[in-house]
């Protein structure tokens, strides 16, 4: 296999595609990326079994054929060359010769024998969104998906699509976010899945792009395809929690905020704080004021009032500082509503329009 490439679209595509490199695997293959030379172009792939990353992108070929280099040391040397120059290999089963203006290298091949066949797959159900809404959203929600392995369902992000709109959900049981938009058309069947949030983070880590992406569905498998790349991952099974009974319906107390001065505030707050203590919220009708406070016996105290505009009954309730900033990082509007129903009830911050989005934190005992 012999090919040129400009240096800096081989970087590009090995940078993503290493993404899906295998390196906890016994299989020594999976650590590597398989390249096939075709026609006008290179089909870059990688695997670890669950997950899958293809990449085409155009290359001079002058040889067709395939070789499968480690992952990691490709993507080390390729990291360290000059983006602008032409880069070529030539490739045999057992290495891989790389020039590149004055550098040149080699390394030692994998069997491409042994590679894993890209998965084909049939899909049923699709959608298509800006990759730049999917990617928001996605940012929003991912925060909150549970790395706790023996609950698997809650590692992953609940994606449902009805009529002409697109929802995404997470939760960890301490916290929920839900973010919504609305699709260009109606679907004409409900969408429904649970996909790996690290799956998603990955995707909405790629390089900023204006086209659209597509999610599609096939029995227990998600596709997600944008521009040359295309993502193949297992789809999470089992029933996912009803989130919407967790959604506080109502509120004695809301109180509108600036989410900048909100964020500052218990953030200067919590550094006085510990792991395992609690910023304590007192909302104040008479003073139309916020105040948080946290303390801890080891270091201290320390609280911040933050004007607002507080309608309903004064109320103090207590909530993790970390979740609470997360779930303020996700908002994009100047303001913030938060809604209460009592000190022992989930507490409801909700952006305001025309973003929606909200996000539920279960209360901490004072």
């Amino acid at each position: 296999m012999k090919f040129s490439i400009n240096c800096s679209s081989l970087q590009n595509a090995v940078s993503i595609v290493a993404k899906g490199v295998s390196n906890r695997s016994m299989i020594p293959v999976l650590s590597g990326i398989m390249i096939e030379a075709k026609g006008d172009e290179l089909r870059l792939q990688a695997t670890d079994l669950e997950a899958s990353i293809q990449y085409t992108v155009q290359a001079m070929v002058e040889e067709e054929g395939q070789c499968v280099l480690p992952g990691k040391t490709l993507n080390d040397v390729l990291k360290n060359l000059s983006s602008h120059q032409s880069l070529h290999v030539d490739a045999s089963p057992e290495q891989a010769l790389i020039t590149c203006d004055t550098f040149s290298c080699t390394i030692k091949s994998l069997n491409p024998e042994d590679f894993p066949a890209f998965p084909s797959v049939n899909t049923d159900q699709q959608i298509s969104i800006p990759f730049s809404e999917f990617c928001s959203m996605v940012k929003k929600v991912a925060r909150c998906v549970s790395r706790d392995e023996s609950h698997i369902i809650l590692t992953g992000v609940l994606i449902t699509a009805e009529n002409s709109t697109l929802k995404m959900v997470a939760t960890d049981s301490y916290r929920l976010a839900v973010t919504e938009r609305s699709l260009d058309e109606e679907i004409a069947e409900p969408f429904q899945a649970v996909i790996p949030g690290t799956f998603l983070q990955e995707i909405a880590s790629l390089p900023k792009t204006e086209a659209d992406i597509t999610l599609a569905l096939a029995e227990n498998q998600i596709v997600a395809t944008v521009n040359e790349i295309v993502f193949i991952n297992r789809r999470i099974e089992g029933n996912y929690p009803n989130y919407k009974q967790l959604i506080p319906e109502s509120y004695t107390t809301r109180a509108k905020l600036e989410v900048d001065k909100l964020e500052s505030g218990v953030k200067r707050v919590a550094v006085l704080g510990n792991t395992t203590s609690a910023a304590r919220f007192d909302l104040n009708n008479a003073s139309q004021t916020l105040l948080v406070s946290t303390s801890a016996q080891d270091t201290g105290s320390s609280q911040e009032t933050i004007p607002c505009e507080v309608e309903g009954e004064d109320v103090e309730i207590a909530f993790n500082y970390t979740y609470v900033l997360e779930g303020l990082a996700s908002i994009t509007t100047d303001n913030v509503y938060l809604e209460i129903q009592s000190s022992m009830k989930p507490g409801l911050f909700r952006a305001e329009e025309p973003e929606n989005f909200l996000y539920v934190v279960m209360p901490v005992r004072m």
